[in-house]
Order: C-alpha cells, then structure tokens, then sequence
C-alpha cells in the first residue's frame, strides 16, 4: 500500500513539473516561428510570455502582473546610461568625429600595404571610445573609408570584412550598451564590467590588425598602400583627434576614478561631445534632431525589448524550466569548463537567428543561474560573474560578423553594393579565425579579463 501511494504521488510531481516544462518549451517554440515569419523582435517575446503567464497562472495574475511589470523595469535608474550612451555616439557621428579618427589613423599606418585596412580597425576601435554601438560603428566608419579604400584599389571582399569586423570593436570596447545590459542584469558593477573588457578590447584590435597583416601578405594585389605623407601633414591629420582622446580620459578617468557613475560619466560624455562637435562646426541643427530622433527610436526599441524579454521570463520562471535546467545541469557530472564552452556555442548559434540584444535579455536569465552554480577555476561570485559577461560579449560580437546573418556584413554589405555577400563573408572568415582563438584564451585564462578590474575599489 506505502508504494502504491508512493508511486501515485510520484506521478503527480512528475506531472506537476512536465506540464509547466512543456508549456516553456512550446513558449520558446513559438517566439522561433515568430521570428521565422519575421514579426518584430519585441512581440516575438511579448506574445508567448503573454500567452504563458496566462496557461501557467490565471488571467487575473496576468493582469497583476502587467499593471507593474513596465514601471518595474523602467523606473530603474541604472538604465538611464543606455539613451546617455546612444547620444553620446550619435553626436560624435553628426559633428564628423569618424571622419577625423580615420584621417588620423590612415595618416600614421596607410603607407604600409594594408595599411588603410588597418586605419579602418583603428579607427573603429576609437570611435568604440564615444558610442557603444556596433553597428553605429560599423555604418559610420564605413561611410568615411569605404570611397577612400575603394578609390585606392582595395578589394571589395577585404574592405567591407575590414568594416564589418572592425564595427564589433563599438560593443566590446566600453562604453558598450550589451554591457550596460548585462550589469543590470546580473546586478553587477557596470564599472568592473568596463574595466574588465578593456584587455579583451586590445587584444581583439590587434587579431584584426593582425590578419590584415596576413590578408596583405597573402593576397597584395587586395592590399595596396597608400602614398606615404610628410610628417607635417601626420602631425596635422593627428590634430583634430585630441578632443577625443580627452572625452575618453575624462570619462574613463572619471569612472575608475570614484569621481563618477557609469550614468553620470555618460551624461558628461554626451555634453563634452555635444561641444566639441559644435565647435568643429558639423553639428548643425538637423544634426542635433536627428540625434536626439535616433536616439529616442533606438532606446524605445530596446525598452520594449526589455519588457518583452521581462514578461517572457516571467512565464518561463513560472513554469520551473531555468531551475529545473540549472539542476540537471549541475547534477551531469560534466565538467564545469566544458558546460561553458557548450553555453558559448550555443551563443554563436542563436546569434545566426536573434540580434545581440534579445538574446541576451532572453537567454541570460536562464544560463546565468547554471554558470553560477559552476566551480569554475575556484573564482568567486563576481569574478566567475564579470568572467562571464565577457565571455558573452566575445560570442555577441562572433554572431555579428558570422555567417549567415552577421548583421554588421548586411550592413556594410548594403553601402558597398557592387560587392556580393558570398564576398563579403570570404573576407570575415581570418577576422573570426582571430575571434575565436581570443575567446579561448579568455576561457582558458581569466586573469586575462579580471587583472585590471582588481586595481578598483
């Protein structure tokens, strides 16, 4: 009799937890067909959380839950740093910043072949410095150095690759929205965050200076040089760059500093912009619109990103599916370094199918519990979690340039259309051979990610 009714209650759990496990994963089912049928990316996420928090609670919770859930996201504070940011680069784009970054770089390496190739990814990786934006990056750069390399003779498999990599310097590089995002959260310091993606920033800028070295060795007649300039004429060239170099110091300076906070950095960042580009006098009033225009459409979209993903999460948590998933998880047996790596796959992946934003408000919620129940080179919670996140930026930035979506290739791609995708996705692949062998590295050794961040209070 003890195990009959032993066995009853048995099926009782196992049904207790299979339904609410099915119903998530029919949730995450239908957000993939509406992507399929290409249904904006925040209903793709509003509609199945919808529909699950109804199937999984009651349509009176439901209601509950959607008279707060808005005011619960967007009343945070530490969010106000996204649209400070986003400004912050569309100013340095209005007033003509790009085309004096790129001046300055070709002005000091063009002459070496390649070397315009290069200025692009130095160019890039500066420009990085005022907008946290990869394809703001990617499109601004490429307006200045496409005609310039096209003019040169460059090949078009090797300036639009050049472009489309260099533009994932704008994410990885801080101020980077997706790491912005990712603080809030995992409720990390977005400080620590930005200090710690700085070695992986250098050391993503020089892979990519690197296989164009390669590229040029290889394959010269893609890569010609440029005539070299007088050193009065480099000195010139190098002139307009000092504003930015100090907007970086002053902001960077001021955050690792204590003197401010990542949302008052930004805030100071976006002033200090907005003068020097009124000062070179290309930021003219339709420029100051347009900025604040963008600006607005962008942060809009990514808030109702956030809601989406929110409400999403709200029915999968219900449903027990992340914590059901994390126990399984730590219950294999697997080892903790390969459980990431497979995390990391899954990542490039997903990038073929979902922008950087959705997947990670999506996703992080879900694969952050597991990586934080993993002994993982015997870090501590936030080491192990700042680690992460940079992990997770270097996969976001490999989705980007990866066929066969690689959104910043379709970008850059569509300013140089006399250049095929097949082309286009030739020239990526040295830039990825570099992608991956440094996120190896930083799985393999991750002093490489948190040595600067232990020097901050």
């Amino acid at each position: 009799c003890s195990e009959d009714m032993a066995r009853q209650e048995h099926v009782r759990w196992s049904s207790r937890v299979t339904t609410p496990m099915l119903i998530g994963l029919g949730l995450l089912g239908l957000m993939l067909l509406l992507m399929v049928i290409r249904v904006p990316i925040a209903a793709t996420m509003l509609i199945p959380g919808f529909i699950g928090y109804w199937l999984l609670s009651s349509p009176t919770a439901l209601l509950a839950h959607l008279k707060g859930v808005a005011f619960a996201r967007l009343s945070i504070y530490d969010l106000s740093v996204i649209p400070l940011f986003l400004l912050m680069g569309y100013f340095a784009t209005q007033g003509g910043l790009s085309r004096d970054l790129f001046r300055a770089a070709n002005a000091v390496i063009g002459h070496v072949r390649g070397g315009m190739a290069m200025a692009a990814i130095l160019a890039c990786a500066m420009f990085g410095t005022v907008c946290g934006s990869s394809v703001a990056t990617a499109a601004t750069i490429g307006q200045v150095a496409i005609p310039e390399m096209k003019r040169l003779g460059y090949s078009g498999r090797v300036y639009t690759a050049t472009l489309a990599a260099g533009g994932t310097l704008g994410i990885l590089i801080p101020p980077s929205v997706i790491l912005v995002v990712y603080g809030i959260l995992t409720e990390q310091n977005i400080a620590r965050l930005f200090a710690a993606a700085i070695i992986p920033g250098i050391i993503a800028t020089f892979g990519y200076l690197l296989a164009i070295a390669w590229l040029a060795r290889r394959h010269p007649e893609h890569c010609p040089a440029a005539p070299a300039l007088a050193r009065d004429e480099r000195v010139a060239a190098c002139k307009p760059v000092w504003p930015i170099v100090l907007i970086f110091l002053v902001v960077f300076g001021g955050i690792y500093g204590g003197y401010f906070s990542p949302t008052e950095a930004a805030s100071v960042g976006a002033l200090a912009t907005f003068f020097v580009a009124l000062a070179k006098g290309e930021l003219t009033a339709s420029g100051i619109r347009a900025s604040f225009l963008g600006t607005a459409s962008n942060t809009g979209m990514i808030f109702l990103i956030f809601l989406g993903a929110d409400l999403l999460n709200s029915a999968l948590a219900i449903s027990q599916m992340p914590a059901l998933l994390a126990q399984w998880v730590s219950a294999s047996g697997a080892s903790p370094v390969l459980i990431v790596v497979l995390i990391l796959v899954f990542y490039i992946v997903l990038g073929g199918v979902m922008d950087e934003m959705s997947m990670i408000l999506l996703t992080l919620p879900i694969v952050f519990p597991i990586v934080m129940g993993l002994d993982l080179y015997g870090l501590d919670a936030q080491s192990k979690a700042i680690w992460f996140g940079m992990l997770i930026l270097m996969v976001v930035q490999i989705g980007l340039i990866a066929p066969p979506v690689g959104l910043n290739v379709y970008v850059i791609n569509g300013m140089a259309k006399d250049v095929s995708m097949a082309e286009s996705y030739r020239g990526v692949l040295p830039f990825l051979v570099t992608d991956f062998i440094r996120t190896g590295l930083l799985v393999a050794f991750p002093p490489l990610t948190l040595w600067l961040v232990k020097f901050m209070n």
